[in-house]
């Protein structure tokens, strides 16, 4: 027990032991700086200094642009746009799907493949059905107005008498006889149109030209997309006034009447109408004759 306290005694007095830390100059031998120190001294000094420097590390790294020198650790800058890119990607992957979709309508327009057992006839209609009770008829000045103007414009329209189908209206693209039926049994989602050759043909509907070139089986076709998925094919035109991108008007001439492509016998029109990548009866919706 007393060799213990014993030794304990001598490291306490080794921790509490003064020192004199001298610095000369060489040459003179004058005492420029002394410290007075201690073993505990240097000690807590040390372990200070020790923890301040992990700490001041610590904090450099994960909190300053430093950390970007560091092996491992990536870029502030470089985040931000690899998130900016993620998002990108993933609004250009819903563009490319939406794009695949609405060429792969035009292919099954140009071609006739399509799955007759999926098409829906009565989709325009319920499509365009209004609820009179929810809308009100009643006239006022300026509906009397607007009437008394449309009634005075109408009598130099040069245009053809639109066709309506319930609450959805369509301007025929041509008039004559119909030399071939819509039947979809044998792929035929069109009807062939008889008019006489360079007669003009019209947009059915308000729309914008997303197709307008030469093919080999069904000549100069154009294809227009209306509002509401509606899609309208012109085929073996004898010649297209319109090319791809440009608006067009309903009643507007588009092409006209020709024989051309390996398809046909004759001038005629072959006309098709689109609704939602499938094919329905254009005679339910537009009077040819």
């Amino acid at each position: 027990m007393a060799r213990k306290k014993e030794k304990g005694k001598q490291l306490k007095k080794k921790l509490l032991h003064k020192y004199r830390l001298v610095i000369l100059n060489e040459d003179t031998f004058e005492e420029r700086i002394s410290f007075k120190l201690s073993r505990l001294n240097v000690f807590v000094v040390g372990t200070f200094f020790t923890v301040f420097l992990i700490a001041a590390t610590t904090v450099l790294i994960a909190f300053t642009p430093l950390r970007e020198y560091i092996p491992g650790y990536s870029s502030t800058r470089l985040k931000q746009r690899a998130i900016r890119n993620t998002d990108k990607v993933d609004s250009l992957e819903r563009v490319l799907s939406a794009n695949i979709i609405y060429l792969d309508t035009i292919r099954k327009a140009l071609t006739g493949e399509v799955n007759i057992g999926s098409i829906n006839r009565d989709s325009l209609i319920e499509r365009f059905r209004i609820d009179a009770s929810t809308v009100d008829l009643s006239p006022n000045k300026q509906d009397s107005l607007l009437r008394a103007e449309v009634e005075n414009e109408d009598k130099f329209n040069l245009l053809e008498t639109a066709t309506a189908s319930g609450n959805f209206i369509m301007f025929p693209p041509t008039t004559g006889s119909i030399s071939q039926e819509y039947d979809p049994k044998n792929k035929h989602f069109a009807v062939d149109v008889i008019a006489p050759k360079d007669s003009p043909v019209k947009a059915t509907s308000d729309g914008t030209v997303i197709f307008a070139e030469w093919t080999a089986e069904t000549g100069y076709v154009i294809i227009l997309e209306h509002a509401f998925g509606l899609i309208s094919v012109y085929k073996h035109n004898g010649s297209l006034t319109k090319s791809q991108g440009d608006l067009v008007k309903a009643g507007e001439v588009i092409a006209t009447i020709g024989n051309t492509g390996e398809l046909t016998t004759g001038p005629h029109l072959h006309f098709e109408l689109w609704s939602d990548g499938y094919p329905v009866n254009p005679t339910q919706y537009i009077d040819f004759e």
